[in-house]
């Protein structure tokens, strides 16, 4: 528990500071230009990087093994607890060996994780 914690704890201290430092550069991944969208407060917003990744990498397997668990924009945010306890702390996801998260797309999956902690506990 202790060390989900630390790890936790972690991934929050490196996704505030990738946010704090350019809030306003385009990123180019995979030969796509990904638009970076910020707040009214400055914060960069997460959710359309960590959608795409949903799509991309997890909705693969969940359209065909899992139809109740399909992620969309609407219903992401709930689910936020546990794509952190499955991608995270049990590594259980993705499941296929096919498919592999990169580091920069674990890094966008914390950052909007820790982005619905704060925007849910009002921090």
């Amino acid at each position: 528990m202790m060390v989900t914690l630390v790890k936790f704890l972690i991934g929050i201290s490196i996704a505030l500071l990738v946010n704090s430092t350019n809030n306003y550069q385009s990123i180019r991944e995979s030969n796509k230009l990904t638009e970076v969208y910020v707040s009214s407060n400055g914060i960069k917003e997460s959710k359309p990087d960590a959608f795409q990744i949903l799509d991309h990498k997890c909705n693969v397997c969940h359209r065909k093994r899992n139809k109740k668990c399909v992620f969309t924009t609407e219903n992401m945010n709930t689910w936020a607890d546990d794509i952190y306890t499955q991608v995270f702390v049990k590594k259980r996801m993705p499941k296929s060996k096919k498919i592999k998260l990169t580091s920069k797309e674990y890094q966008d999956l914390l950052t909007w994780i820790s982005s619905t902690k704060t925007s849910t506990n009002g921090i």
